[in-house]
């Protein structure tokens, strides 16, 4: 993996933002911005990189999918505190995974070490952004700037293709889908990044045959005499698409009526209850307990580092990096990231450096989407923690050229396929 520099395109500012990149700059504290969407550099891959990236997310994200069964499981040592969850989450959790609920995609945030290593940082399993970046935002620049090259990125023809699959094989109900999310509000107001992302999710949607409404989620309500949630004109919610962390919503008056089983009709939800547990960073000891020595985790534990001389503390339900903590043994940093979170617990995870090139520090986001691997999004930070400055860039497979239609249909229909991990009750 090579960094390069390059000149930004003219007006590239206009440019992301017509394509629905509505942030291409973030602001500091101080009023001045910086860019979130750096095209000042682009990243070199070979093919070779790109494979071996796909086969570890992929095994990874089997290796997640027997964490969460074993997570319901009797004897597990899981319970709603340990999760840091609203009483009787895991036993909706569990409903969910002997229900086989199905899920649409997941990010995991790799570290790929300058000698070939690829470890896993973490997974964003319920609310994962970063879609427009890579789905619109990079493939738009490689079609202005490099037409003939290739990247990994068939995140946006999945996407369709899974709604496609959960509309036809019943999934959803009917044709309808809303699509709901966490506004916010005041310092809570995240520049739009939900209303970007879920309007994107939308488009892939109709894109596969669906009729969609999206609205805060503030405006769903709740019709007592139908015992139903309904949406901002009255209709009742069958199948909803949220970008809402599970752990929040039920934490909630209406959240609280989907674990009392309120519902006449329960609401079908993407993504669904069990993606509770790969929202939170407690799947990482869990991993790490089921297979230890992996070359893909870290090792990751409880409420305590225990043995780690070098470690990460992570809130339990930590976004963005807030409070988070890195120790480093010879004492030469220790950060420690302001935040909200925290009360919830912590995991601590076994420190993997960051590669530095030129002085950036580099994450490459992993897409799944129907459990198979997608495409990938690189940001780049100044410091040791990747938080709201870091900055997105985009890449560029080196050693092939740009596919043909036909060996595009080839790769989404051969990639994994029948293999796909599913949970044991689905």
């Amino acid at each position: 993996m090579w960094r390069h520099r390059i000149r930004p395109r003219k007006d590239w500012e206009r440019i992301v933002t017509e394509q629905g990149l509505i942030f291409p700059v973030t602001t500091k504290d101080d009023g001045t911005t910086v860019p979130y969407w750096n095209e000042s550099a682009w990243y070199e891959v070979t093919m070779d990189e790109v494979e071996r990236l796909e086969s570890a997310t992929e095994e990874l994200w089997a290796l997640c999918i027997d964490a969460v069964a074993h997570m319901v499981s009797p004897g597990s040592g899981m319970t709603d505190a340990r999760l840091g969850l609203p009483a009787g989450s895991l036993d909706l959790v569990r409903r969910s995974v002997e229900a086989g609920h199905k899920s649409v995609y997941a990010r995991f945030d790799l570290v790929y070490g300058a000698d070939g290593s690829l470890k896993m940082l973490e997974i964003n399993g319920d609310t994962p952004t970063g879609l427009v970046e890579t789905a619109v935002a990079q493939w738009r620049w490689l079609e202005d700037v490099l037409p003939d090259a290739d990247q990994w990125n068939s995140v946006h023809d999945r996407l369709v293709a899974r709604w496609a699959e959960l509309r036809t094989s019943g999934a959803i109900e009917g044709d309808h889908v809303h699509f709901v999310y966490h506004l916010g509000g005041g310092a809570e107001y995240d520049d739009g990044e939900l209303e970007m992302t879920i309007h994107y999710m939308m488009d892939t949607a109709i894109q596969a045959g669906l009729t969609v409404m999206a609205h805060p989620v503030s405006e769903v309500g709740w019709n007592p005499d139908h015992r139903e949630f309904r949406d901002a004109h009255d209709l009742p919610l069958r199948n909803v698409f949220k970008l809402y962390p599970w752990e929040d919503m039920l934490g909630e008056r209406f959240g609280q009526m989907i674990l009392e089983g309120r519902e006449a009709r329960p609401v079908t939800w993407f993504e669904p209850a069990w993606k509770a547990l790969l929202s939170t960073k407690a799947i990482l000891p869990v991993l790490w307990e089921r297979n230890p020595g992996h070359r893909h985790l870290l090792p990751a534990y409880f409420d305590e580092p225990r043995d780690l001389l070098q470690w990460v503390a992570k809130p339990l339900h930590g976004r963005e990096g807030d409070n988070v903590r890195v120790h480093l043994a010879d004492g030469s940093e220790d950060v420690q990231m302001p935040g909200a979170y925290g009360a919830e617990g912590f995991v601590y995870q076994g420190y993997a450096e960051l590669p530095s090139y030129e002085g950036n520090r580099v994450v490459i986001g992993s897409w799944v989407v129907g459990g198979e691997a997608a495409g990938m999004l690189v940001r780049e930070s100044d410091g040791l923690v990747t938080d709201y400055y870091s900055r997105v860039v985009p890449h560029v497979i080196s050693d092939t050229v740009s596919p043909d239609p036909a060996q595009v249909r080839a790769w989404l229909a051969d990639r994994v396929g029948a293999d796909v991990p599913t949970l044991p009750a689905s």
